[in-house]
């Protein structure tokens, strides 16, 4: 029996040990990892979504704005994720020859530090005048569970017209669980 005992804890002892050693490799994420994540392509094909949506209403001579995407309960709240989704989703419009304004380096534009740009409804119109934009692209998440749930529009200014949406879903991997957390400022 004191056999037993002992080749069973040197048996749990070495799966232990090899555990770790995996978990060690398997969160030491290479170069190769980080190309075959599925975050960015995820989000270029909502944003190839919305193009295609939009394409006879959204002229490439005209500009645009993207809003930082905002928590669903909290309008007023965004996360590193809500601004890396619309980051991406802004560079897709660009490459595909959209003049796409930089709402970081307006000073007319309602700022909250570690939000971004967050555009609320009643501003859309007076935002997109200021800057002759023809459509404002906004967006919301919500998290569930394992998920995290994603809308995106785009709108027309003034009529407040939904020309394009998609909606779809992350997994509450690491990566995305770290996004949502709220970083500290200094």
């Amino acid at each position: 029996m004191i056999a037993f005992v002992k080749l069973l804890t040197i048996f749990v002892l070495s799966m232990s040990i090899i555990a770790c050693a995996n978990y060690s490799q398997k969160h030491e994420p290479t170069f190769e990892d980080a190309a075959q994540n599925p975050f960015i392509p995820t989000n270029r094909a909502a944003a190839a979504s919305l193009m295609a949506q939009a394409k006879t209403s959204l002229f490439s001579n005209q500009p645009l704005i993207v809003a930082t995407l905002v928590d669903i309960n909290v309008l007023e709240k965004s996360s590193t994720l809500g601004r890396m989704i619309s980051e991406q989703i802004s560079a897709v419009f660009s490459h595909a020859g959209y003049q796409m304004i930089e709402m970081k380096f307006r000073e007319t534009v309602y700022m909250k530090r570690n939000e971004g740009e967050l555009l609320l409804t009643r501003e859309i119109t007076e935002i997109a005048k200021q800057h002759n934009a023809q459509a404002v692209i906004v967006g919301t998440y919500g998290i569930a569970g394992d998920l995290v749930y994603i809308n995106l529009k785009v709108v027309q200014p003034g009529t407040n017209y939904i020309l394009a949406a998609h909606d779809y879903a992350l997994p509450m991997d690491h990566n995305i669980r770290m996004m949502l957390t709220p970083r500290s400022v200094n």
